[in-house]
């Protein structure tokens, strides 16, 4: 299970207070922190911007997933967030973003941070997923959702 590992219960946020793109990576980058202090919450923000600013994260139809390898991040750790009204996100299809996965990765990880990124395509593929996440109202359900929709890959 390789999603599980990657977004830890007391990472998921499920009701986002932020309305706009910056403000989400501020709120979710100290929801990781809380959980892994040695993160430098600066360098991750400048990180994820530098990506951002290549292309949108925001691949479908209300899910973002801003990622970046960082310096301070031993390993791979992400977080989830849900957004009730929709995140400004300059999305490619302009559409709100109400799901976000934001996952960081070592610097040296380059093949790891691919192979989290692909899993989680396969993830959200699955018919539904998104809106039974959003439906979701604790961290743990969030969890639960992710990780058994990821085992049921593998069947």
């Amino acid at each position: 299970m390789v999603l599980g590992e990657i977004f830890p219960k007391e990472t998921i946020v499920v009701n986002l207070e932020s309305t706009e793109k910056d403000e989400l990576f501020e709120e979710m980058v100290e929801s990781i922190h809380s959980f892994y202090p040695k993160l430098d919450r600066a360098e991750t923000i400048a990180a994820l911007n530098e990506r951002e600013s290549k292309m949108s994260t925001g691949i479908m139809h209300s899910v973002g997933v801003p990622h970046a390898l960082v310096p301070s991040v031993e390993g791979s750790i992400g977080a989830i967030g849900i957004s009730r009204s929709g995140i400004d996100y300059d999305s490619l299809d302009k559409a709100p973003v109400h799901v976000v996965f934001m996952i960081l990765g070592a610097s040296d990880e380059t093949e790891r941070h691919i192979q989290i990124l692909k899993q989680l395509a396969l993830v959200l593929q699955i018919p539904g997923i998104v809106d039974k996440i959003v439906r979701c109202q604790s961290a743990s359900d969030v969890y639960n959702l992710i990780s058994q929709s990821e085992e049921s890959l593998s069947d």
